[in-house]
Parts: structure tokens; C-alpha cells; sequence
């Protein structure tokens, strides 16, 4: 964050008074050790929420992903997978949920969609979240959906 303050300084103090220059990584550190994580992902869901909706996002795509090099073989913990909620035609990612080590993308989908406000969207979702209980989730959210079902 350091380095992109000094790259991007001279637009920053459009906005900023920084009399002092760039806060150094040290600085940056400190404040975000004090940051609430539940109260600053509520503030940024809200904000990326009120983005949405200036920008018209209409079609929210999900999906899971595992994060390739994520595993840690010493500590025996599987590698990191989430889900994501992105806004096509504003190319927003809305959300992310992580998914728990014990489970799978379809109890994640719903928590995730919770976070959402999704009136008059699309939702799209793969093979894995086709569940009649997230479709009637999507359905109570006054949204639509497109389930793609996978036949082998």
C-alpha cells in the first residue's frame, strides 16, 4: 500500500491532506491490526452493495475456486477454496465466502448469498450449488437463476 501511495500521490492529495507524505508499511500495518474483521467486512460488503446497484449490476455469477498453492503439507491443512460472487457487466466481485475445510461450495453458496442483495439480478451457479434449496433461496431474494446441471 506504501508503494502504490507513492505512485499514485500527486491524484491521492486531491482527495487527502497529507502533510507528511505517505504513511510508511508500518504505519498501515498498525491500523489494520486494530480493524474490527466482522465490522470491515460489513462496511465493505455494504459499500461494494451500493457500487451494484449505482453500476446496474443485473448478472452475478458464483463460483468456487481452490486456491492453487494454498495446501500446507507440514501443518496438514487442505488448501483454501471459496466462493465468489461476481458482477459481469460491471466486472465487480461482489462477495466471497470461504468455504469450511470440512465441507463444500454447497453450504457456502447459501451464506453467501445472505450477504447479497440480489433483487432483480441473474444469478448463475455450476453443477454444484444445483440445490432446490438455494433456487428457492435465489426465488426469496427476488432474483432468477440459471443452474447448470452437468449429465455424464
Amino acid at each position: 500500500m506504501e508503494d502504490y501511495g507513492h505512485s499514485k500521490q500527486q491524484w491521492l492529495e486531491q482527495f487527502l491532506e497529507l502533510p507528511k507524505g505517505i504513511p510508511s508499511d508500518d504505519t498501515f500495518r498498525r491500523v489494520f491490526e486494530h480493524l474490527d474483521p466482522h465490522q470491515f467486512q460489513q462496511g465493505f460488503q455494504s459499500w461494494i452493495a451500493s457500487l451494484a446497484r449505482l453500476l446496474g449490476a443485473t448478472v452475478v455469477s458464483l463460483d468456487g475456486k481452490t486456491h492453487r498453492g494454498s495446501y500446507n503439507r507440514e501443518q496438514r491443512q487442505s488448501a483454501l477454496q471459496t466462493v465468489s460472487a461476481w458482477a459481469s457487466e460491471s466486472r465487480l466481485m461482489l462477495g466471497q465466502m470461504k468455504v469450511d475445510s470440512k465441507s463444500n461450495e454447497i453450504t457456502a453458496i447459501p451464506a453467501l448469498l445472505e450477504l447479497l442483495d440480489l433483487s432483480g439480478c441473474i444469478i448463475t451457479i455450476d453443477a454444484m450449488g444445483t440445490q432446490k434449496e438455494i433456487a428457492q433461496q435465489i426465488i426469496e431474494a427476488q432474483a432468477d437463476y440459471v443452474l447448470r446441471y452437468s449429465f455424464i
